[in-house]
Order: structure tokens, then sequence, then C-alpha cells
């Protein structure tokens, strides 16, 4: 839990479920893996206006300088703007090019039909926002490794987050957060064992 600030909102979200937020200008959201091996997929974008979000290549060019993020890191929207910066963080290299897990995905990769992943959470939690398919992007995966090699060959590495591990983000605007709780099982990020998450919000 966090330590100091006032908490607007603790709540715990279930396996494989959705979740979203406004977080203010100022606030802090920290995202606990309770019981460790747990990916979360992550969204973002201007709560006043959201038709500026989360960008991947702002991020990784202009903010980190790497593809795996951690404290000090921000993240940017597609007009370079930061939307939130990594403030603490017990993992230490969260995944930008992994992407969301999705049904289509599923059936293309493994081979399994009627298995719904992250897309199809961040469509219900964008839904409550007035948001939809037009407004999915590339994501931020936490808690989540794709190691590249050399040759450019990269794979999803299998979940190693202890029990406890968090990573907490200060909101630099009014932000709507948007989270999937990844319900994948078919490959290793979640040790195929999706398990529950807290998120809290402090100002």
């Amino acid at each position: 839990m966090p330590e100091t600030g006032r908490i607007i909102l603790d709540e715990i979200v279930p396996a494989r479920m959705p979740w979203s937020g406004v977080v203010r200008k100022g606030q802090r959201l920290r995202i606990v893996d309770r019981e460790g091996r747990q990916a979360v997929d992550f969204l973002c974008y201007n709560a006043d206006e959201p038709e500026e979000r989360f960008h991947a290549p702002n991020t990784i060019k202009a903010g980190a300088g790497t593809i795996s993020l951690t404290k000090g890191h921000t993240l940017y929207s597609d007009v370079a703007r930061p939307i939130f910066t990594i403030v603490e963080d017990t993992y230490g290299s969260h995944d930008t090019i992994g992407g969301a897990c999705s049904a289509p995905s599923n059936l293309l990769l493994y081979g399994v039909k009627d298995c719904p992943g992250c897309r199809e959470n961040f469509l219900k939690a964008l839904a409550k926002h007035g948001l939809g398919r037009r407004d999915i992007v590339p994501n931020v995966n936490f808690f989540m490794k794709v190691p590249v090699e050399r040759s450019g060959n990269a794979a999803i590495a299998r979940g190693d987050s202890l029990p406890g591990t968090f990573v907490e983000l200060r909101a630099e605007m009014n932000a709507l957060a948007v989270i999937s709780n990844c319900p994948q099982i078919n490959n290793p990020c979640n040790d195929y064992n999706p398990t529950s998450i807290q998120v809290v919000v402090t100002e």
C-alpha cells in the first residue's frame, strides 16, 4: 500500500477482468500483482480529450530510449505530451512491444476458438467512456517481458513477478487509465494461471 497520500480508491480486479478510471493530474495510480506472475495490459488517454492517447514510439524514443520501461520513464501521448510518469517500480522491466492478446490472435497463434483476451477487456472498459475499437492502440504490458535477441527474434517470457510486486504512476494530466488483467492462458505471460490484481489511487 502507498505509504503517503490519501487513498481515493482501493479495488481488487479479479482474474481476467478489466478496470478503468480517471486519475487526476498529480494523483498516483499503483498496480499491484497480488499473487505474482500476472501480466497487466495498460492503455491511457487524456481524460478531457481522449483522442490524445498513449503513443509507444514517442515513449520509447523520447521518454525512455528503451523498449523496457521502469522507474523514471514517462508515458507520452501521440502529440508528445506526458500522460503518466513511473515513480515507483519493484519489477523493473515492462514491455512496450508485445501488444494485447485477443480472441482473433488466440485463434491465429494458438488455434484456439472463442478465447477472449485483453482486446475484448479493453473494449468493455472503453465502452463506459464512449470509446471503442478505433481507440485501441499498442499498449504497455506491466510485469511482462518480451526479450529481443540481436537477430531480432522475440518471444513472450514466462511470468516471473513476485507476489506483491507493484508499479506506481503519477498522472501528468487528467488521465483515463484502462487496464486488462490479462486472461491469457495460451502463452506463459501469466504462468498459465491468471490471478487478481489490486488498483490503488492516491493523492
